[in-house]
């Protein structure tokens, strides 16, 4: 007998019962969708963390100080890109917040960076402070004010709307100047020009010199809402010596390119060893990257990843059963047909083909449609629900590949029965 022959008698022989075979078929469609659907939703999350760490600022080199017992390669205790100052509301030392730490990175350390270092583009160290503002429109309270350095803008990659940042002089003469964010600018003066205009951060007034452009919520962060000050006049006026003085807990780095990455960190680290006076090898601060938040991360989302994979895969099995359960129904519904094709001339090659091919075109089916289920359903739940998702194209031949092995795996026993069936007890079968 043809194979062509065989695979139309296949054909046949599933589109007896449509209802059956669809039903039979579902768990595989479903299998093959969860598939594709959680890988999506996987990478998709991994997609997110990524936009937003990266949000922060291209080429990002994070300076902080080391945990005790831990050199600049230290991986424990990564810290939170979004928020790099420490907000001071209420008494208590600054020592006593991060611990007692020797030679604790302070404003001038950042000075220095900026001053010595090459192929960058800007140093930026933030304090931040929470204070009541008043504008001429309103007074909002709990305000997020940040002192900043001016490389700051270039650091976060955060464009002016209007006006201008502060320079490397008004800092040091701790000018009182502020530039706001988008939202507290409207906040604090509705649609009225800004510019020239003076705020009230609790008791220290304020020229608005700048209005940056609109950025969003990154991470836990609002760029939108907060002020942004000079530092020193944080140092001053928010941070006196009693919680902390010039101390800070974060200095930002932007090298020129990705390229100049590593040997801007061989830079820092050399020049903060020179200016403590230490070997290189016992400074006590950390460098890391936003590839090295990345995959710190990475390793939570590989670890859900592969549960979904195994939730998945189980949904793909529980199909195969389902396939294997009804073909072996058919095999004992069809058992005098199978007879009767062994007494006119069928092998049992060919009565195994035939149930095999049978068994492999559910699959077949299944995954086809499960497929474009998988990828329209992540589609859908990508704009509806609230977790991203992004198409992993390999998740499709996987799936696809998975569904049409499930059919062979668990179709081969069913055919291998029906092989075997005695041709004369067939035919004396009711």
């Amino acid at each position: 007998m043809s194979f062509k022959h065989t695979v139309g008698i296949a054909w046949e022989g599933l589109t007896l019962n449509k209802v059956r075979s669809f039903l039979t078929t579902l768990g595989v469609i479903i299998g093959v969708a969860a598939v594709i659907v959680m890988l999506a939703i996987s990478a998709g999350t991994e997609a997110a963390i990524a936009d937003r760490i990266n949000a922060l600022g291209a080429n990002l080199i994070m300076v902080s100080q080391a945990p005790a017992g831990l050199g600049g390669s230290g991986a424990a205790g990564l810290p939170n890109p979004g928020a790099v100052g420490v907000a001071f509301v209420g008494g208590g030392s600054f020592a006593a917040r991060i611990g007692e730490a020797q030679d604790p990175l302070v404003y001038e350390d950042a000075q220095f960076l900026s001053e010595s270092l090459e192929d960058i583009d800007g140093v930026s160290a933030e304090q931040n402070t929470s204070q009541t503002v008043r504008g001429a429109r309103a007074t909002v309270e709990d305000v997020e004010v940040v002192g900043v350095m001016t490389g700051f803008p270039k650091v976060r990659d955060y464009e002016l709307a209007e006006g201008r940042f502060f320079t490397v002089e008004e800092n040091e003469r701790k000018a009182k100047l502020a530039v706001l964010g988008a939202t507290i600018a409207k906040d604090l003066f509705g649609s009225a020009d800004p510019i020239g205009q003076t705020i009230g951060v609790d008791s220290t007034k304020l020229t608005v010199i700048g209005v940056m452009s609109e950025k969003g919520v990154v991470g836990n962060t609002d760029f939108d809402s907060r002020v942004y000050i000079p530092i020193r006049i944080v140092f001053q006026k928010f941070t006196p010596v009693r919680f902390g003085g010039d101390r800070i807990r974060q200095i930002l780095v932007k090298a020129s390119r990705a390229e100049d990455m590593s040997s801007v960190m061989d830079q820092i680290q050399t020049a903060l060893a020179a200016r403590r006076d230490v070997d290189p090898a016992e400074l006590n601060v950390r460098l890391l990257t936003q590839q090295d938040i990345i995959a710190a991360a990475g390793s939570t989302t590989e670890a859900f990843r592969d549960l979904l994979a195994w939730v998945a895969g189980v949904s793909l099995i529980v199909g195969g059963i389902g396939i294997m359960n009804i073909m072996l129904v058919t095999v004992t519904e069809r058992t005098r047909e199978i007879g009767l094709r062994q007494a006119l001339g069928a092998r049992p090659g060919d009565v195994q083909r035939q149930f095999l091919l049978e068994a492999v075109g559910l699959s077949l089916v299944g995954g086809l449609a499960g497929v474009l289920l998988g990828v329209g359903g992540s589609y859908v739940f990508g704009r509806l629900g609230t977790l991203p998702t992004v198409i992993v194209p390999a998740s499709i031949p996987l799936a696809f590949g998975a569904a049409v092995a499930v059919g062979v795996f668990f179709g081969y026993y069913p055919a291998l029965k029906a092989a075997q069936l005695d041709p004369i007890e067939a035919l004396r079968r009711e």
